[in-house]
Formats: structure tokens, C-alpha cells, sequence
């Protein structure tokens, strides 16, 4: 059997939603295509779809230790610079300096929780 997908969805837990709700809405300078108050929202960022959630009391311990994961979003920007200079604007500047990497040049940022963004613009 092959693994026929349809879409995709990355979500990202936090007991902090309103807060991270709200970076998103203004770092992606979008309102959420779906929300549900103080329990889920929904963002649709070119091929790809991010939820953020506030798990249920009863699974919060499966989430508490998520800080310094290994995932990040990936997001391909045309400026890169704009980029920054937007986060920088909405109170979360990347700590780092732009890379260069072998796909182009890229840098680290974080969300509110902690979660890595890397924004990247190809070399092409």
C-alpha cells in the first residue's frame, strides 16, 4: 500500500495560545482560517497548513518538555531581510547573523514558546 496523501498540517502545542496565536497573526499577517477560542487556530501558509493548540488538561505532561526540539518550521522568503526586519517589528529579532548555507542564505528566529523558524531565500 503507498501512502497516499491529501494535505499536510504541522501543529504546534502551547499552554501560552493567545500569545502564540497572536505572534502568528502578526508575523504571518494573517487571521486564522479556523479558530476555536482558547483551544485551536489555524493558519494556511503556501503548501502548508500550521495549527497551534492548547492540549487538553490530561495530555499537557505529554507537551512540557518541547523547548530545544529538533523540529523547525522552514519558511522560504523572497527577502530575506524584509523578513527579519518584520520580526524584528513584532518583538522577536532573530539572536543570530544571516548564513549561508547550500541552499541559500538563511537565519534562526523564535516564536513566543520557543520553537525555531528558519527563514531561508534560495541561491537561485
Amino acid at each position: 500500500m503507498v501512502l497516499n496523501c491529501t494535505n499536510s498540517l504541522v501543529t504546534l502545542a502551547t499552554q501560552n495560545f493567545e500569545l502564540l496565536v497572536n505572534f502568528y497573526q502578526q508575523f504571518l499577517e494573517q487571521t486564522p482560517l479556523d479558530r476555536i477560542p482558547n483551544i485551536y487556530a489555524e493558519f494556511q501558509v503556501t503548501g502548508l497548513r500550521l495549527g497551534i493548540f492548547k492540549p487538553k488538561v490530561s495530555n499537557q505532561a505529554e507537551f512540557m518538555n518541547s523547548t530545544q526540539s529538533s523540529m523547525s518550521l522552514c519558511l522560504e522568503v523572497k527577502d530575506l531581510e524584509a523578513a527579519i526586519a518584520h520580526l524584528t517589528k513584532i518583538g522577536c529579532p532573530p539572536p543570530g547573523q544571516i548564513v549561508t548555507a547550500s541552499h541559500g542564505r538563511e537565519i534562526y528566529a523564535y516564536d513566543p514558546d520557543g520553537n525555531r523558524i528558519i527563514l531561508h531565500s534560495s541561491s537561485k
